[in-house]
Parts: structure tokens; C-alpha cells; sequence
């Protein structure tokens, strides 16, 4: 298990000098984000049984997180799932269970926690991959939680997604430009979740 230090803090997902994450195509062309939709609950749980049929009792964990995670929190129509195994690193123990099921190896990390994402396209989903001690799942499930306890930062939340939104649909953007429109106030509620959950903050 990640430190309270480790789960407050955000590591530099940069890549190293010539390497690149993308293992096939690129970032999501999609940033329009839609009303909250109870349908994206159904969703999470049809993904879930897929995922836990491919793999059995090499799920370690598997969490509902992001924005569709959050009732009455606008969002791109993607399910973002958390997926804990032993070893992201070893990608023959889960990658081939979930690729005969529907899912696309799209990303590799290794440097970020080991970070594996995987795409499925219906339900749409981004499935991330981490170890049993890496701090992301733990720092996603905070911010959900919190999300989904306080009404004013929920709200002022969705205001920031939809400016982002517009912003990057009008300059054609990706949806890592459109992430990065966001960071700001993510890092700010974020501290705010840290705070309530009794983590370091600053």
C-alpha cells in the first residue's frame, strides 16, 4: 500500500527522453461532455463482469472512478475503471484475457506507477492498470468521493468541464489539451479532498 504522502501527490507522468506511451493509435479525439447520464452506472457494471470473467482472481481491485462515476456530474460518455493486478508490468498475465473480450492495449507507462490503459468500445471505457502499491487508484477514489459528497466543488467541477469542453472542441483540440484545461481545478479540489480524508496537502 502507497504512503499518505505518496497517495497526496501527484507523479510526473512525463515520459522519458525517445520513449512514447501510445501502443496503438493516439490521445481520444473526444472532449464533448455530455449530461449525466444513469445509464454510465449499468455500464460500469456490465464492464465489471466482463473484466472479472476475463480475469478471474487476478483482479485485485476494480473501481468505478472519474466523472461518470460522480451522479449528476456532466461528463464525456467514457466509463473509466481502475484495475489492480500483481504486476502491470507483466502484460501476458492479463493483457490476452481482456484483448478475447474487446479491450485494445492503447497506452504503456512504466514509468507512471506502471500505468497500463486499455479501450473498449461499447460500453466505451478506459481501463487503467496498476500494481497493488501504486498511489493512483487510491488518489482517484478520494477525489470520487469527495465529488460525490460535496455539492459546491461538484458543481463548480462540471462548470470547469464544460468551459474545458467548448474550448477544445472549438480549437480541435485532443483530450489531453483538454485535460490540461482542467488541471488547475482538479489540483484545487483535489487539495480540499486530501484535506477532508486526513492527507497531507501542500
Amino acid at each position: 500500500m502507497p504512503t499518505a504522502e505518496q497517495i497526496a501527490t501527484f507523479p510526473d507522468d512525463t515520459p522519458p527522453p525517445g520513449a512514447s506511451p501510445w501502443v496503438a493509435g493516439g490521445p481520444s479525439p473526444m472532449v464533448a461532455v455530455v449530461d449525466a447520464d444513469p445509464a454510465w452506472a449499468s455500464w460500469f457494471a456490465r464492464l465489471e463482469a466482463t473484466v472479472r470473467g476475463a480475469l478471474g482472481l487476478r483482479v485485485l481491485g476494480l473501481d468505478h472512478i472519474g466523472s461518470t462515476s460522480v451522479p449528476g456530474l456532466a461528463a464525456k460518455p467514457v466509463v473509466d475503471i481502475d484495475l489492480v493486478v500483481a504486476d502491470p508490468d507483466d502484460e501476458d498475465g492479463y493483457v490476452p484475457a481482456l484483448e478475447a473480450v474487446g479491450f485494445v492495449l492503447w497506452v504503456r507507462e512504466p514509468w507512471w506507477e506502471g500505468h497500463r490503459l486499455l479501450r473498449h468500445p461499447d460500453p466505451a471505457c478506459n481501463l487503467h492498470v496498476f500494481g497493488p502499491d501504486s498511489s493512483g487508484p487510491w488518489r482517484d477514489r478520494v477525489f470520487r468521493d469527495w465529488l460525490r459528497s460535496d455539492t459546491a466543488d461538484r458543481d463548480r467541477y462540471a462548470a470547469t468541464k464544460r468551459e474545458a469542453s467548448a474550448a477544445a472542441v472549438g480549437a480541435g483540440e485532443h483530450a489531453m489539451q483538454y485535460n490540461a484545461r482542467k488541471q488547475d481545478v482538479i489540483r484545487e479540489i483535489h487539495a480540499r479532498a486530501f484535506a477532508a480524508a486526513g492527507l497531507p496537502v501542500g
